[in-house]
């Protein structure tokens, strides 16, 4: 495999070609279902491969969440694109899927998808290897159409068996993800959640406005590759003087000294295991792609999950954040990506090299 480049394909049937456990560590963010159209040629799934299909067509419109994240005049990252009308396929035969990944028309189809690409990212990981997934959720809406979402926001108006789940209600793409990834053999080692500070405000006005995203860490073996990571944090001590009861200390003159050997531990700062709750603001990408993740919500992945010289793979390569920290922290990349604008932009991000981390 060539290293520290982009692919073009469909991440599907590129994985099939990597050799078996040849990759440290995938970090990816995939498609949110129902979110967006992200202008990609519509691929076959499942069905028989043999089959000579007959397609049964089914239009529908792309909707903007109006009157819940758009705003005038821009669009961030919440905001989907303006309306548009798409269509996808079934055949009549095999039951073969055409249509882009992440426009399923329903939240089950979409998840055997996605697991059906991670269980050839798991035939190509290590045995020691690592697998991070950031996931988003998405709102149900009346008569097929979502109203609401806390990072993007359309719906679909289908006919028939379409359906984008219960009014009003969450999908809960993640956990069903989390859940069948178990259900294929996958261990799912921690739940991290992203807490964005700087979020989007939301003018849905039945509902608190959403403020993370999760991070799911699987791995595919008991034992894996993995480097502890710290964050700084506040001792509690008690206000109380003398000798504080099963802590080892004691107050002398403002001070709180260490009773084994004198020290002088005032200042209330220390290291610890890094905690699964991840405060990290969202930053902008001013070219086109519309979901870019900050560099610093993954360098921590990385740093943990992959070793030195190891290869990180991003399936959904976008405009390229994972392999840009990747090569940041001395670690290899392969991305495969299918939109050819979004390789651009990845290429041309990558050729600036430098992070400030």
């Amino acid at each position: 495999m060539k290293l520290n480049t982009v692919i073009c394909g469909d991440c599907l049937e590129v994985l099939k070609t990597f050799p078996d456990e040849s990759i440290d560590c995938c970090i990816t963010s995939p498609p949110y279902w129902a979110l967006r159209d992200y202008s990609t040629n519509p691929q076959i799934w499942d069905g028989d491969e043999k089959c000579k299909h007959e397609w049964n067509t089914r239009q529908f419109k792309q909707h903007s969440g109006r009157g819940d994240c758009q705003k005038s005049g821009k669009y961030s990252e919440q905001e989907s694109i303006p309306d548009k009308n798409l269509s996808d396929s079934f055949c009549t035969k095999c039951g073969a899927w055409k249509g882009s990944f992440g426009l399923e028309p329903t939240f089950q189809l979409y998840i055997k998808h996605l697991c059906d690409i991670f269980d050839e990212v798991k035939r190509v990981l290590k045995k020691e290897g690592t697998c991070w997934v950031n996931m988003g959720d998405t709102y149900g809406g009346a008569n097929s159409r979502a109203s609401e979402n806390g990072r993007a926001g359309y719906g679909m108006e289908r006919e028939g068996v379409y359906s984008m789940g219960v009014d009003k209600c969450l999908c809960q793409i993640p956990s069903r993800f989390a859940i069948e990834m178990t259900n294929r053999g996958w261990i799912l080692r921690n739940e991290i959640i992203w807490h964005k500070p700087n979020c989007m405000p939301s003018s849905a006005k039945d509902r608190f406005t959403v403020d993370f995203e999760k991070i799911f860490f699987f791995t595919k073996s008991k034992k894996y590759y993995f480097e502890t990571q710290f964050e700084n944090a506040t001792r509690d001590w008690s206000k109380s003087g003398g000798n504080i009861m099963g802590k080892g200390i004691h107050k002398k003159g403002g001070k709180i000294i260490d009773n084994k050997d004198g020290r002088d531990i005032s200042v209330p700062r220390y290291d610890r295991n890094k905690r699964a709750v991840w405060k990290i603001p969202t930053k902008p990408y001013s070219e086109a792609h519309f979901a870019t993740y900050p560099p610093a919500l993954i360098e921590t992945p990385i740093k943990a999950g992959c070793p030195e010289r190891g290869i990180v793979l991003d399936p959904f390569f976008g405009s390229g954040t994972s392999g840009l920290v990747a090569k940041n922290l001395n670690r290899n990349y392969i991305g495969i990506e299918l939109n050819k604008e979004y390789i651009k932009i990845a290429n041309r991000r990558l050729s600036q090299g430098v992070l400030q981390l």
